[in-house]
C-alpha cells in the first residue's frame, strides 16, 4: 500500500497542484527566490519540482518486481518479456498521443517526451529484471551512470570542446539537436531526449533494488526501513560529491542527478513503508492510494480534460469574482483546488469500484 500511497502522491504534484502554488503565490507574493523554488531549475541545481519525474520513475522500478515475479512464475521469461514490450510500446503511443500527436504536422509530432521516457525506463529495466541477476543488474546500473559520466566528459562537441555541460554545449544537446527529429521541446534539444535516456534508465533500475529489499521476506521490516534509509543518504551524499565535477542537471538526466534523487526517492519509500506498512497508519493516505492505484489512468484523462476548466463552470465568473473580493487570488485557489478535486473524484470512483486501468 506504501508504494501506491507515494506512488499517488507525486501524481498529486502532476495533475493540479502546481496551479494551487500559483493561486497560492499570486495571494501572498513571495520573495523571487523562495518563488524560484517552486519551479523546476533552469539548468544547473535542484528545485523541489525536479523530483517528481525521477520519483516516478523510480517507483516504477520498484513496481516491476512485485508485477513481473507474478509473471515469470505464471508464464515464463519469454511471455514476461512479450508483455512488458507490448506494454512499453502502447505507453510510448500514449505519450506521443498526449502532445497532439500528428494535429499539428509532422514538423509537431514531439516523438521523446515524458510519457515516452517512462516507457522506455519501464522496458529497459523490466527486461533487465527478467533476464539478469541482481548482481549483473548492478553493473548494468553502474555503466549506465559512469558511461554517461565518461561520454559528457571526455568526448569532445563540435564548437565546444569536451567537458562542457552548458545548455547547449553538452554531448547530450548535441546529439539531440544532430538526429532527435520532429519537435524539440528546448528549440533544437529536449530535455526527455535521445542520450539522456540512458541514465533515466538507471533511475528505474535503482527502483528494482529497492523493490527487491521490500519483496525479501528473509528481511525484517524494520531492517528494510533501515537500509532503505541508508541507501538514501548515501546516495543524496554521493551525489553531492559528484556534483562538484558533473553538476545534478535535471534537464540533461546527469549521473549525479540520478543519485540524488534515487536518495530522496529511497528515503521517501523508507518513510512511507514505516508508517503504511509497518506502523499500519494508512487512514490519511487513502486519498493517495486512490490516485497512485490508476495513476497513468489520471495522467492521460488530465492531458485530455482541463479539470480547471471543469471548475470554472461551477465556480467561474461571479461566484469567483466574488471570493476575489474577499482577497486578490482567493477566486484562483478556489478554482485551482475544485480542479484538483476533481481528479480526487475520478479516482476515488475507480477505486471504490475495484476499476484499475492498465497498459
Amino acid at each position: 500500500m506504501s508504494l501506491d500511497a507515494l506512488r499517488g502522491f507525486d501524481m498529486f504534484f502532476i495533475v493540479g497542484m502546481e496551479e494551487v502554488f500559483e493561486a497560492l503565490s499570486e495571494m501572498f507574493p513571495m520573495e523571487p527566490s523562495l518563488n524560484a523554488r517552486l519551479q523546476h531549475a533552469p539548468w544547473e541545481g535542484f528545485h523541489f519540482y525536479d523530483l517528481i519525474f525521477p520519483l516516478f520513475a523510480f517507483l516504477i522500478g520498484v513496481s516491476l518486481v512485485f508485477s513481473l515475479t507474478k509473471a515469470v512464475a505464471a508464464e515464463g521469461k519469454g511471455q514476461a518479456s512479450f508483455k512488458i514490450v507490448r506494454r512499453s510500446a502502447i505507453l510510448f503511443l500514449f505519450g506521443i498521443l498526449v502532445y497532439h500527436g500528428i494535429a499539428n504536422g509532422l514538423d509537431h509530432v514531439r516523438l521523446l517526451g515524458v510519457l515516452q521516457r517512462l516507457a522506455l525506463c519501464s522496458c529497459a529495466a523490466g527486461l533487465a529484471f527478467v533476464w539478469l541477476n541482481t548482481r549483473a543488474m548492478v553493473v548494468l546500473t553502474v555503466a549506465l551512470l559512469v558511461g554517461y559520466w565518461a561520454m559528457l566528459t571526455f568526448i569532445p562537441v563540435p564548437g565546444f570542446g569536451a567537458g562542457d555541460f552548458a545548455e547547449g554545449h553538452n554531448l547530450t544537446n548535441w546529439i539531440d539537436k544532430m538526429y532527435l527529429p520532429f519537435r524539440r521541446w528546448d528549440g533544437d534539444h529536449d530535455p526527455e531526449g535521445i542520450l539522456s535516456t540512458l541514465p533515466a534508465i538507471a533511475s528505474s533500475l535503482l527502483g528494482v533494488f529497492a523493490g527487491l529489499l521490500i519483496r525479501n521476506p528473509s528481511v525484517e521490516p524494520a531492517r528494510k526501513v533501515r537500509l532503505l534509509l541508508l541507501w538514501g543518504v548515501a546516495g543524496i551524499a554521493a551525489a553531492l560529491l559528484w556534483n562538484l565535477q558533473f553538476p545534478i542537471i535535471k534537464k540533461i538526466w546527469t549521473s549525479s542527478f540520478v543519485l540524488l534523487t534515487a536518495g530522496i526517492s529511497s528515503v521517501l519509500l523508507a518513510s512511507f513503508y514505516y508508517v503504511i506498512d509497518v506502523r499500519n497508519h494508512r487512514n490519511w493516505c487513502r486519498p493517495w492510494v486512490w490516485i497512485g492505484t490508476n495513476a497513468i489512468t489520471i495522467y492521460l484523462i488530465a492531458a485530455v480534460v482541463s479539470f480547471d476548466g471543469v471548475a470554472k463552470r461551477v465556480v467561474g465568473g461571479n461566484v469567483s469574482a466574488f471570493f476575489e473580493g474577499i482577497h486578490h487570488g482567493l477566486g484562483n485557489l478556489v478554482i485551482a483546488l475544485l480542479g484538483l478535486g476533481c481528479s480526487f473524484l475520478i479516482c476515488r470512483f475507480l477505486y471504490n469500484r475495484k476499476i484499475f486501468l492498465r497498459v
